[in-house]
């Protein structure tokens, strides 16, 4: 059984994303200008919505790959 070519490319998408939010984030940490302007309980829903996004993306532009007859 493969995995469809678009969940890989979702995971790899979501894995990237991820990473490079919380690397911005770690970059960014004494500066909170990045999310002061949202309220604190909010700021990790809108946050965890980049990779939910990214993902979302990569997995509709990913081409569907064809199955065998049966």
């Amino acid at each position: 059984m493969a995995v469809e070519k678009k969940v890989t490319a979702a995971s790899a998408a979501a894995y990237v994303g991820s990473t490079g939010l919380l690397a911005s984030l770690a970059a960014v940490q004494d500066n909170s200008e990045l999310v002061g302007w949202m309220p604190t309980g909010v700021a990790p829903f809108v946050l965890a919505l980049v990779p939910a996004a990214i993902t979302f993306v990569s997995g509709w532009m990913a081409k569907h790959t064809p199955r065998a007859a049966a």
